[in-house]
């Protein structure tokens, strides 16, 4: 297994300087460069960073919403972090992330102090073969961002070789930061965008496409977090409809031992 550092390729794409009260600086990562600007999943985690970084934050991530405006270039960007309201228990955020004085993403996010209560978990984990049992995706020759994941497929795989469409959408699995690097709210962030376009999928073959809205809601603390360390998460996703430009994806995401960590939803657009 790889050695943690505390240079990780994130941990640098997620830094971030204080400007103002409301205001921080941060710079694109070559690490996590996509199709057209960075990895979406890694533009999500830094604005949550600018929430988590703030003097004024209560409580931890409940849920994030971003909405990728524009096309973000390599370079320099500065985010707003403003809270909008706050009680004893909860805050609610506006996220605006700029580059060259434009608005390239906006957002929202809901953070919060959690407390003892009742709990139970409805969707259960599904029975798949072991991480340690599948191969990782050879990622030499694609995009940068998806060499900083180990991504085992159960299911639903990217072969655009093949040619022959797929009947339906739904994709299982496995996906940890690579080189290993525990969890935490801002890693989770970032994985849950790591699935290939739902259309990718489906049809088997490049289409331009790119997410529009993405939101996560975060069940769990971080505490656990800490104790799911940096082992595999296993990842589902499917989309419920394709139609004129536009595809949903519903996904989840639970620890090895079978915990509902996170599930998110985005809406992308694409282009045939």
């Amino acid at each position: 297994m790889t050695e943690i550092t505390s240079q990780h390729a994130f941990d640098q794409a997620m830094q971030l300087q204080v400007l103002t009260d409301n205001r921080f600086s941060g710079h694109t990562s070559e690490a996590y460069a996509n199709m057209v600007g960075p990895f979406g999943g890694a533009t999500a985690a830094v604005l949550l960073n600018a929430v988590l970084q703030h003097p004024q934050r209560i409580g931890e991530p409940v849920s994030l919403t971003v909405n990728f405006a524009a096309a973000l270039q390599p370079g320099p960007f500065e985010i707003e972090a403003r809270p909008l309201r706050s009680n004893r228990s909860t805050q609610h955020w506006l996220l605006l992330q700029y580059q060259n004085s434009e608005l390239v993403s906006s957002g929202t996010a809901f953070t919060a102090i959690r407390r003892s209560s009742w709990s139970e978990q409805e969707l259960a984990c599904p029975a798949v073969t072991p991480a340690d049992s599948l191969p990782a995706l050879d990622a030499q020759g694609m995009l940068r961002w998806i060499s900083q994941y180990d991504l085992r497929f159960v299911c639903g795989g990217f072969d655009p070789a093949s040619s022959q469409p797929l009947d339906n959408s739904l994709t299982r699995l496995w996906v940890r930061d690579e080189p290993p690097r525990p969890l935490d709210f801002l890693s989770l962030a970032a994985i849950g965008d790591c699935f290939f376009p739902r259309i990718f999928t489906r049809r088997q073959r490049f289409v331009p496409a790119g997410t529009v809205s993405l939101t996560h809601h975060f069940h769990v603390d971080s505490e656990r977090l800490a104790q799911v360390g940096s082992a595999h998460l296993l990842g589902q996703a499917q989309a419920n409809r394709g139609h004129n430009n536009y595809m949903d994806q519903s996904a989840h995401f639970w620890s090895a031992d079978g915990e509902l960590l996170l599930s998110s939803s985005q809406t992308v657009y694409f282009k045939e």
